[in-house]
């Protein structure tokens, strides 16, 4: 007998959406001196949700001097404990403000609200907590005994996470004590704006939180500006690249978090139901939105059949559909441009011959939807199993001894995270120190937390966020 889940939708009417939205500069929202604007949308039906305002160059300079005028006037000259207060404030409002900001997340990126709820809030909220503790002992941390903030750090963040990468990356800046001028990804700016209202809230001062919306433009624009110290970014590795460009020999300090191909490993001696729950929460999280998703499965050859015929009845009880229902697990896909990509690299893969297989699923008819995918009879030399396609799509490869494993999991461009499954400790400790990834998971994926450092190697970049190395970003030391 199969039980039906009844629906549980999260009430909207916790959230206001404003028509439209001007930019956070100097602690208010003013109009753009562009006059541009962009609509975001809620990628589940494709319905406007509001209008944003596109920031020129002409609104990056006045951002850029606000964060410079709060920099060399009230917060420059605060000590650390008061900075601290004020990440206390903006770290318990976002706790009280929870649901609204969870539900707001789900709608503008298309995420299931129990991911947003769960997991992107409450990890928004714990870096505000975790950094507030370092504002008064940055000569404690490690980088001497004075170390000094930089000055005016410019950070672009991507879609897939939109609040929890701005409190990733503001909470360290602020308690290190620079100031900031944040543009958020163009489809996902409604937590951004929300998290403004939220520094108005906390008394934050004018100018030391400044929130630019717009497109690729706005971000070149604030990259490039010369009142700007330190260029923190999320995102593909292209446009990273693009970056690195555009501040080479200008003297800025940069952190690049970039793109992934991660591998998860499994033995043939680990726990296999544990390890296809990792294998899911690896790949099908977010949508597969994920930047260390792990989107290779590598697999000892003596378990690959039993493993995947157990990952496919897994997969078959995933509900697919309402980001904002609670039973939901796999939400939207966050854009139409997205979407076309996910599409074009799965007929890839169905070209070079890998068999694909998807779980009975019904799509809506509207929004932007993929099914959760697994790839088979997969090399290594297929496009799928090289390139980032950051959807709800697995490979599977297989290997025999644990240096085999090594030699394919290392075998990419990329090298930001990897997930082991074993119950041999040893392997684990003797995988980690081969494996080139900035993070390793052992009988777990995607878990984090605010005091470990998060970043990664070769194309997946350079820099850290998280833990004491994450404040080194922000700190001439």
């Amino acid at each position: 007998m199969t039980l039906e889940y009844a629906p549980a939708p999260e009430s909207r009417d916790v959230v206001r959406i404003e028509g439209s939205y001007g930019l956070f500069i100097g602690g208010e929202f003013v109009p753009p001196l562009s006059g541009g604007s962009l609509r975001t949308v809620n990628p589940a039906t494709e319905e406007t949700l509001a209008e944003v305002s596109a920031a020129g160059p002409d609104d990056v300079a006045r951002a850029v001097a606000a964060a410079r005028a709060a920099y060399e006037g009230p917060w420059g000259r605060m000590r650390g404990g008061e900075r601290a207060k004020f990440l206390f404030r903006i770290a318990r409002l976002l706790q009280e403000r929870s649901r609204e900001l969870a539900v707001l997340e789900s709608l503008d990126n298309g995420k299931p609200i129990r991911e947003s709820r769960d997991v992107d809030v409450p990890l928004a909220a714990a870096h505000f907590f975790y950094h507030a503790g370092w504002a008064d002992k940055l000569e404690h941390a490690g980088f001497g005994p004075s170390p000094r903030p930089l000055g005016v750090a410019a950070q672009v963040i991507p879609w897939n996470f939109p609040l929890l990468m701005a409190a990733w990356k503001l909470a360290p800046a602020l308690a290190a004590g620079n100031t900031c001028v944040l543009k958020p990804a163009e489809t996902t700016p409604l937590t951004a704006l929300l998290l403004a209202e939220v520094c108005q809230q906390a008394d934050l001062p004018p100018g030391v939180v400044n929130i630019l919306t717009g497109a690729g433009d706005t971000g070149a624009a604030l990259v490039s500006h010369p009142g700007v110290d330190k260029v923190a970014f999320t995102g593909s590795t292209d446009v990273g690249k693009e970056i690195q460009r555009a501040v080479s020999g200008s003297g800025k300090r940069l952190s690049l978090e970039l793109g992934g191909k991660a591998a998860n490993i499994v033995f043939e001696d680990a726990p296999i139901d544990q390890a296809v729950e990792g294998i899911v929460d690896g790949i099908f999280f977010n949508q597969g939105h994920v930047c260390c998703a792990g989107s290779r499965l590598l697999a000892q050859e003596s378990i690959v059949d039993p493993l995947v015929e157990r990952l496919r009845r897994r997969l078959a009880t995933l509900r697919l559909g309402d980001p904002l229902d609670k039973n939901t697990d796999i939400g939207a896909i966050n854009s139409r441009v997205q979407l076309d990509k996910i599409r074009h690299l799965a007929d890839s893969g169905d070209e070079e011959g890998a068999v694909r297989w998807s779980p009975p699923v019904t799509l809506p008819e509207r929004g932007y939807w993929f099914p959760p995918t697994v790839f088979t009879n997969v090399s290594q030399s297929h496009r799928i199993a090289r390139e980032e396609i950051f959807g709800p799509v697995l490979t599977v490869l297989s290997f025999r001894t644990p240096a085999e494993a090594v030699a394919k999991a290392n075998n990419t461009p990329y090298g930001l995270s990897a997930g082991i499954w074993t119950e041999k400790g040893s392997r684990i400790l003797w995988m980690a120190e081969q494996l080139e990834a900035g993070v390793v998971w052992a009988n777990t994926y995607n878990r984090f937390d605010p005091a470990s450092p998060f970043g990664g190697y070769q194309e997946s970049g350079f820099g850290r966020e998280g833990g004491r190395h994450g404040l080194a970003a922000y700190l001439d030391v």
